[in-house]
C-alpha cells in the first residue's frame, strides 16, 4: 500500500500557498552555482529543494517531439544537406531564436525566455516551452512553434508529424544527429536493453514540467503523477505502427521504455514507500549508473562509473576530480522514469501526437495537481493501490490503452473519472483567455477520446485496416502538421 509518512517540507523553505543538456531549464530557481564543488550530499538535495516555489510563481513548461520526413521516401531527413535538419535550423533562426554550436554544428536555438529547440538522437526535433502561467498561454505557444517549422519545412521541401513512434521505418533508417552524449549513450545502451537505439532513434513524446512548493506537495504531486501515468499513456497512445506494418500495440512507444535500461527507467516503487523525499530520490540517483562528464567542449565517456564515487574524487574517467553541481545537474537529466524529479516534476507517459492533442496534456496534468481539490481526490483515488496493482496497469496499457482491466473495470472508467477531477481543477484555477474562456476547453479531445474508448492509435488502425487497405503511406498526410 501507498505509505502516508513522510518528513514533510524538511528541505523547503517555502510553504504551500531532459535527455538534453542543451535545453535550457524551463523552471529557474535559487540553485547553487553551477560551478560549486560538490562535498557531500546535502549540496544534491539542496540543489533539488531550490526548486521549491511559492504558489503564485508556479509554472507551466509543456515540452514535445515531433519527426522531420521527406514526404516523397517518408523517410526521416538527416542532418546534413539543403534539406536537412540542420537548415531547418537555420532557417528558424528568423524567429528571433539564437544558435547553440557544438563541434561546428548548430544543435539548439534558444530565447531568453527559457525556450529552446533542440535535436534527439534520430533528428526528431523538440521545443521545450517557456515558463507560463496558463494553458492559453502554453498553447499559443505550441501553435506558433508549429506554424513556424511548418513555414520552414515547406521552403526544404520537408514535413513535420506527431506520433510516438516511427510508423515506416528503422532505426537503421535514421541519421544520428551530431551531439557528443548521443554517442556515448548509443554505444552503452545496447548493454542494458534491446530497445534502447529504438527509444533514442524512433519515438517521439509529449510531456508537461510542473513545480511544487515544498518536499511535502512534491511527494503527494510524484505520487499521483506516477500512479496514474498509465492513464496518459492510454488517452495519447498513438504508436501502432512498426516498419510499416501494425506491431500489436496501441502505444509501442510506452513498450520501448520495458526494455530499455532497467537501471533508469520504469514506476520507482520508492516513491510510494513511507519516508519518500529528496533526500531518498538523491539516493536513487547515486544509485544510477552515469554515462558521461562534461568539459571544456567535450563529452567525457563515464558510462557504467558511479557518481559515489566521482563525490569520493575517485571516478575512474577523471580520477582525483570531484563533480560541481552542473555534473550533478546533467546526470539528474540521464534518468528516464514515467515521472522524473529535478527542481520541477516532469510528467513522460504520453505519445507524441496531432496537433489538437498537444495542448490536453499540460491541461490534463495541471489541472489534477496545481488544484488542492483535485489533487486530495487523486491521492484519495490511488490511496488503497498496491505497487503491483501499479506496475500491471502500466505494462498492459501498451497493448489495450483504455480497455486495460483494473480493479473491475477498465482504464477507460478510471481515465473518465480523473478527467472530470482535472476539469474542476481548471475551472477552479479559473485563467481566462481574451475571450472570458478559462482553461476546460483544452480537456476536450481527452473527453472524446475516453467517453468514445477509441485512442488515436485505434483511430489510425481503422483507417489502416479500411480505406487505406492496409497501406501506411496515408497516415503522413493524415498526421503531418
Amino acid at each position: 500500500m501507498i505509505g502516508d509518512k513522510m518528513r514533510a517540507g524538511r528541505h523547503c523553505r517555502l510553504s504551500d500557498q531532459d535527455m538534453d543538456s542543451t535545453k535550457l531549464d524551463t523552471h529557474k530557481s535559487d540553485a547553487p552555482d553551477k560551478g560549486e564543488t560538490i562535498s557531500d550530499t546535502a549540496q544534491l538535495v539542496q540543489y533539488i529543494a531550490a526548486g521549491c516555489k511559492p504558489r503564485d510563481a508556479w509554472r507551466i513548461g509543456t515540452e514535445h517531439e515531433k519527426f522531420v520526413f521527406d514526404p516523397k521516401t517518408h523517410k526521416p531527413v538527416p542532418y546534413g544537406g539543403a534539406s536537412g535538419i540542420g537548415a531547418m535550423l537555420e532557417g528558424l533562426k528568423r524567429f528571433d531564436w539564437s544558435p547553440v554550436s557544438e563541434g561546428g554544428n548548430v544543435i539548439a536555438l534558444v530565447k531568453a525566455d527559457g525556450s529552446s529547440v533542440t535535436l534527439e538522437p534520430g533528428g526528431q526535433l523538440e521545443l521545450s516551452g517557456a515558463p507560463v502561467e496558463t494553458i492559453h498561454q502554453t498553447c499559443s505557444e505550441l501553435t506558433d512553434h508549429l506554424k513556424q517549422v511548418k513555414e520552414v519545412g515547406e521552403e526544404l521541401g520537408i514535413c513535420l508529424m506527431g506520433m510516438g513512434y516511427a510508423p515506416a521505418w528503422t532505426r537503421d533508417d535514421a541519421q544520428w544527429m551530431p551531439k557528443g552524449r548521443y554517442k556515448i549513450m548509443r554505444e552503452y545502451m545496447p548493454k542494458k536493453g534491446s530497445l534502447g537505439l529504438d527509444m533514442m532513434l524512433t519515438t517521439c513524446t509529449v510531456q508537461v514540467n510542473l513545480d511544487f512548493s515544498d518536499e511535502a506537495r512534491m511527494v503527494r504531486m510524484f505520487r499521483a503523477a506516477l500512479a496514474l501515468q498509465p492513464l496518459a499513456t492510454a488517452l495519447w497512445a498513438n504508436s501502432p505502427f512498426t516498419n510499416g506494418a501494425k506491431n500489436g500495440f496501441l502505444s509501442y512507444r510506452s513498450h520501448i521504455w520495458t526494455d530499455t535500461d532497467p537501471d533508469r527507467c520504469g514506476m520507482l516503487p520508492f516513491v510510494f514507500e513511507d519516508g519518500f523525499g529528496f533526500e531518498r530520490y538523491v539516493e536513487y540517483m547515486l544509485d544510477v549508473p552515469m554515462y558521461f562528464v562534461y568539459r571544456d567542449g567535450t563529452y567525457i565517456d563515464a558510462s557504467g562509473q558511479s557518481f559515489r564515487d566521482f563525490l569520493d574524487g575517485k571516478l575512474p574517467a577523471l580520477p582525483g576530480e570531484k563533480p560541481k553541481i552542473k555534473d550533478w545537474e546533467d546526470h539528474m537529466t540521464t534518468v528516464f522514469p514515467e515521472v522524473r524529479l529535478k527542481q520541477f516534476l516532469e510528467m513522460r507517459g504520453a505519445d507524441g501526437g496531432p496537433w489538437g492533442n498537444l495542448c490536453a496534456l499540460p491541461a490534463f496534468w495541471t489541472g489534477l495537481l496545481y488544484d488542492d481539490g483535485a489533487l486530495d481526490a487523486a491521492s484519495d483515488i490511488i490511496k488503497d493501490w498496491s505497487f503491483e496493482e501499479m506496475a500491471a496497469m502500466r505494462d498492459e496499457v501498451p497493448k489495450l490503452a483504455l480497455k486495460t482491466p483494473f480493479r473491475g473495470g477498465t482504464v477507460g472508467d478510471l481515465a473518465i473519472e480523473v478527467l472530470d477531477l482535472a476539469k474542476d481543477g481548471l475551472k477552479n484555477r479559473a485563467k481566462l483567455d481574451s475571450g472570458g474562456q478559462d482553461e476546460t476547453s483544452f480537456l476536450n479531445p481527452l473527453l472524446e477520446i475516453a467517453r468514445s474508448g477509441i485512442t488515436p492509435a485505434e483511430e489510425i488502425l481503422a483507417l489502416y485496416d479500411g480505406e487505406w487497405g492496409g497501406d501506411i503511406a496515408p497516415v503522413f498526410e493524415k498526421l503531418a502538421y
